[in-house]
């Protein structure tokens, strides 16, 4: 649970979690430098492609500077990979018994996703401080998380899914939201082509949205 709490510090003073897929583990390493450089050191990678394992060891071994977590965790199985590939941090795009009973014995944090506030109660029970409000702006946005935040005041959440250049103050102003995710300053056919620069500017101008909540 320190780690946890530990992390959502480390979260809040970034703001905003670049989330990546990579079809092309060769540009991993190159893209987490990037975005490390511009402000953005926690980085996750989403196991949504054959390569997202090597993707995931490639840029841990990279010495950047970059935090590489894994996302898209479905069974216990994927906590075991990303863990062995490298990965400080994991995240799921929802919870079952058995994930949230291997997500508490994982060596590294876990982040459970939550649409609910009953799923998000059952994470709070479960030992987990810290849950992904996920698909965000399909769940109602800000407006549903303001108001299911009024009774779990004590959770701290981070919103991820249709956040944008848009909305992503409005969520890092809610008092609960230690950061977002997003994926806009990391396209994959930017990762796909090697664009570093282009990453890097779009990386650049998130850190910046990030540090306007202060």
């Amino acid at each position: 649970m320190t780690a946890l709490k530990a992390d959502a510090r480390g979260w809040r003073e970034q703001a905003i979690i670049p989330v990546l897929t990579v079809r092309k583990a060769e540009n991993a390493a190159r893209t987490a430098a990037a975005l490390a450089d511009a402000g953005l050191k926690f980085v996750e990678v989403t196991l949504r492609t054959p390569e997202s394992l090597a993707a995931i060891r490639a840029m841990a071994a990279a010495d950047s500077g970059a935090i590489i977590g894994a996302g898209s965790i479905r069974s216990p199985r994927d906590i075991d990979d990303a863990v062995a590939s490298g990965a400080k941090f994991l995240v799921s795009p929802g919870q079952t018994d058995a994930l949230l009973k291997a997500g508490l014995a994982a060596p590294v944090p876990f982040i459970p996703a939550a649409a609910t506030p009953a799923e998000m109660m059952r994470a709070m029970e479960a030992g987990f401080p810290v849950v992904k409000f996920f698909p965000a702006e399909a769940s109602g946005g800000i407006k549903a998380l303001s108001a299911i935040l009024a009774p779990l005041h004590d959770l701290a959440v981070m919103p991820t899914g249709g956040i944008t250049t848009a909305n992503a103050l409005d969520y890092l102003k809610i008092p609960n939201v230690v950061a977002v995710g997003g994926s806009w300053m990391v396209k994959p056919d930017d990762i796909d082509a090697g664009r570093f620069d282009e990453i890097a500017a779009l990386a650049r101008a998130a850190a910046a949205i990030g540090k306007q909540r202060n």
